[in-house]
């Protein structure tokens, strides 16, 4: 077994996002609930004995104390003094999908960063004139931006910058976000319908109910719609459209 040159404490976390009162983890392997470590030529079967210097089952005694590993609260603290269950643990086929070790300095720099991201957003959303914030709304809520005052524009988009930060200042930063506030104004106005569950869109002028185009599965319909009106076989379209609008 590998020896920690600096032994410290180690604490677990369940990575659920409700964990159990108490979770008991795998600790020996099984033919019901193999669990087997590849050390680059062969599976080699875990157990965690606490009476022994190694988690590899073919490494130990035949005096093995085994015990069971147990999270509360979704929480599981290794002192320093328990090395191979940390090195187990470390070996665990669990380890980053079921559980995880706290990591206080990551964990610090990953809200540092969202921190940063959600004082950015509100920044950048304070200084947005009324044409963005009509534009960034029209997006989210279709419609009911025509009826909306601009303090009430400015209240949502905050709302929605301190939410999701990074989607925000993404759509700031995206090319197509005022044509996309214009394909939100064309299906308001009813020059634009779809059909098929949202699947296809139709033109709705008086001389034309043909079908413009399919959004694929799981693609945003205004960010297909605009894709295509910006490309050389959309912009007449897009025209046509502007002047029935």
């Amino acid at each position: 077994m590998e020896k920690t040159l600096t032994p410290e404490d180690k604490s677990y976390i369940l990575r659920r996002k409700n964990a159990p009162l108490s979770f008991m983890l795998a600790s020996r392997n099984s033919r019901r609930k193999p669990l087997l470590y590849f050390d680059g030529q062969t599976n080699r079967a875990l157990r965690y004995a606490r009476n022994q210097r190694s988690p590899f089952e073919d490494e130990q005694d035949g005096n093995a104390i085994l015990e069971p590993i147990v999270f509360e609260d979704g929480f599981l603290f290794v002192p320093k003094t328990n090395p191979v269950l940390q090195y187990f643990l470390s070996l665990h086929p669990g380890y980053g999908s079921i559980f995880e070790e706290v990591n206080s300095e990551r964990d610090a720099m990953e809200e540092v960063e969202r921190l940063d991201a959600e004082v950015d957003a509100l920044i950048a959303a304070r200084s947005l004139d009324v044409e963005m914030l009509e534009n960034i709304c029209r997006i989210m809520l279709g419609g009911k931006v025509d009826t909306m005052t601009t303090a009430e524009l400015k209240r949502d988009v905050l709302v929605y910058a301190k939410r999701s930060p990074i989607a925000f200042l993404e759509m700031l930063s995206d090319p197509t976000l005022d044509l996309q506030s214009k394909v939100a104004k064309f299906f308001n106005a009813g020059i634009l319908r779809t059909r098929n569950n949202n699947r296809d869109v139709y033109f709705n002028l008086p001389n034309n109910k043909s079908k413009m185009l399919t959004v694929p599965f799981g693609e945003s319909m205004n960010y297909i719609v605009s894709s295509y009106l910006q490309s050389d076989e959309g912009i007449e379209t897009l025209k046509l459209l502007e002047n029935n609008l």
